[in-house]
């Protein structure tokens, strides 16, 4: 029953997070989708974390090369979903209110990914492979 509620509480937080990203492009002050590009990091920053995982499965090691590679791609991802809408906000593409919303959307969807892995990654009964 704590993975249900786990699963709820994450969804709700994506939820809040998708929202605050929503509200930077919609608004009528701010208008401008560009800000949802960063979707894009957004999906492929688990990806390196998948790959090493299946590299590494079998390894007993605590830390591995292909691991360190992994979290370096992910924190890349992460920094430039963090810098892509400052970037845009400094050309005056988009206006800094939608980048605060942008930035807070951020935060709060890779808070929830990573609450996601915390609480589905341990390989126990219940664990994000059964979904």
């Amino acid at each position: 029953m704590a993975g249900i509620k786990a699963l709820v509480l994450l969804s709700f937080s994506g939820a809040i997070g998708l929202t605050f990203l929503m509200l930077g492009c919609a608004l009528e002050d701010y208008g401008v989708y560009w800000p949802l590009f960063v979707l894009v990091f957004h999906t492929i920053s688990p990806i390196p974390y998948f790959i090493a995982k299946r590299a590494t499965y079998d390894s007993d090691a605590t830390s591995s090369a292909c691991r360190e590679l992994a979290y370096f791609f992910t924190t890349g991802i992460v920094v430039s979903a963090f810098g892509f809408p400052v970037i845009l906000a400094r050309v005056a593409v988009i206006k800094w209110g939608a980048c605060g919303l942008v930035l807070a959307g951020n935060a709060v969807i890779f808070l929830t990914i990573q609450g996601f892995f915390l609480v589905f990654g341990r390989g126990d009964d219940f664990s994000w492979e059964q979904w």
